[in-house]
């Protein structure tokens, strides 16, 4: 029995999608994906932008969790952050701080 157009499709999609991450490199971790929408304001992978704002790369991932999670419960004074912590949740923070707690302070690459 031939497969259907839309199965072919489906088997094409998932090969497809199965082959990606080795041709052009590995998919972003979620923290890192997590962090994107971060980087306006604290940098590309947590390098800081300016001086404003503390560089978050290479913090340990204990702080971070913590920072975010008073961030969260309204504990720490922010103008911004306690809304956006608001709208993580645990996990998603948890990941974020590992992401950041990998990078170099001084280059923002992961450590070796």
């Amino acid at each position: 029995m031939p497969m259907s157009m839309c199965m072919r499709m489906r088997v094409l999609l998932m090969l497809a999608a199965c082959g990606w991450a080795p041709v052009c490199g590995a998919a972003p971790s979620d923290g890192a994906r997590l962090y994107a929408s971060c980087a306006a304001c604290h940098g590309t992978a947590g390098a800081g932008a300016g001086q404003a704002l503390p560089v978050l790369a290479g913090q340990p991932r204990e702080a971070l969790v913590a920072s975010m999670r008073a961030f969260k419960a309204g504990a720490r004074p922010a103008t911004i952050m306690q809304q956006i912590a608001k709208g993580y949740s645990d996990e998603e923070i948890e990941s974020i701080a590992a992401y950041l707690a990998l990078l170099r302070k001084d280059t923002s690459r992961p450590e070796p």
